[in-house]
């Protein structure tokens, strides 16, 4: 019979690999090393066991859908997704050293071990990434925004930490990945110039959502318009002016302005302009002042100043500034217009007549000298003759 040749499998670097010679190495390190192989295998298993009541605490832990999600719920969810390969890996990477494997076992491990922490972390990291934003979104009044951008986030996060982990596990290999990172950094560059504009708008409205320059619901204002915010989508915001109009801005555009929110003030300003006539009495023109913040204080407001500001072409120009205490809980238009109506009954009570336009014309003579611009005669009174 013809001598049979020993099977070879050509390994990763291109060198034969011998199966008969690894099989006879692997036998005799088994028969030198059994009790150290033993021990070894027993602590891999304690390790291994370990492993597993960390993934299964994480379970109990991670809550039920819908629940409140906290951050030991975002703990348990990524410790729940700790795969079987890679506690197995674990186990056998850390306890490999001590029964001196041969070397070809012990780079396999070390080969499996790398590819299993490698992806491992990858699932993590995804874990607690979409755990904390979709705990952002459970306590924020913009939850439903959020949650219709988690496909899209979910898919953004995964593909960028996979991307990774295969770039690191090929480096490992000893594959030259310069040519693979160059080619996805020159697709990521293409992807990012086509879609700008919607990925311009989706960061801007995450701004909004975790930066809360507002919220929906406040009433805000933004070149010239005071509008209340109705939803905050993935590309847009739509508010409700309070003239009636819905409004729609793109989240990037908006974000660019200058925003003013009046949702959250502690108090709001309110000035009235009030013009009297000239011919208002000294003594009541001194007494304006204190009337208006007798007026003011008696309607529940903060009365901050009043006084003559300017001498108008036809009035006497007073100055009123006050404060609405808690806007949401007073109406704001309804104090201005309480407090201008006692204003105005007061005024007519006292006798202090409002100012309007009025005009008076005078004639003068070729030497400046005012005349009347009617002739002076002086009535004719006809007296009856009685016989």
């Amino acid at each position: 019979m013809a001598n049979q040749k020993d099977a070879t499998i050509t390994g990763i670097d291109g060198k034969p690999l011998n199966l008969r010679n690894d099989w006879n190495l692997m036998t005799d390190w088994v028969s030198d090393h059994a009790v150290q192989i033993m021990a070894a295998a027993g602590a891999a298993i304690v390790i291994y066991l370990l492993l597993t009541a960390l993934r299964s605490f994480g379970t109990r832990i991670k809550g039920k859908p819908g629940d409140h999600l906290g951050l030991s719920n975002v703990l348990g969810r990524t410790f729940a997704r700790t795969t079987q390969f890679f506690m197995v890996m674990v186990s056998a990477r850390l306890v490999a050293g001590y029964a001196d494997p041969p070397a070809a076992l012990y780079k396999t491990i070390a080969f499996l071990f790398t590819i299993a922490a490698v992806f491992q972390a990858a699932v993590w990291l995804r874990e607690i990434i979409l755990g904390l934003i979709e705990r952002k979104a459970s306590e924020d009044a913009n939850a439903d925004t959020l949650s219709n951008a988690m496909a899209l986030i979910r898919v953004l996060v995964t593909v960028a930490l996979f991307a990774i982990a295969t770039v690191v596990v090929l480096d490992n290999l000893g594959v030259n990945v310069t040519g693979l990172v160059a080619g996805l950094g020159i697709g990521g560059i293409a992807i990012g110039l086509a879609a700008q504009g919607i990925f311009s708008d989706l960061f801007a409205a995450l701004s909004i959502i975790f930066d809360k320059p507002f919220r929906r619901g406040e009433i805000i204002t933004y070149d010239q318009t005071t509008a209340r915010v109705e939803r905050i989508g993935l590309k847009s915001t739509r508010l409700r002016a309070t003239t009636g109009e819905r409004k729609v801005i793109s989240n990037t555009n908006l974000l660019q302005k200058e925003i003013t929110s009046l949702q959250t003030l502690a108090q709001r300003r309110v000035q009235f302009l009030i013009g009297l006539i000239y011919q208002t009495p000294e003594e009541k023109a001194d007494a304006v002042p204190a009337m208006l913040r007798e007026i003011v204080e008696k309607e529940g407001h903060v009365f901050v100043n009043a006084g003559l500001v300017s001498f108008g072409a036809s009035s006497l120009d007073f100055e009123l500034n006050f404060d609405v205490p808690d806007p949401d809980r007073h109406d704001y238009f309804m104090s201005r217009h309480n407090v201008g109506l006692a204003i105005w009954k007061r005024f007519n009570a006292e006798g202090i007549e409002f100012a309007y336009p009025t005009q008076t014309s005078f004639t003068a003579a070729p030497d400046g000298k005012a005349i009347m611009p009617y002739p002076d005669v002086q009535p004719v009174i006809r007296v009856d003759d009685h016989p």
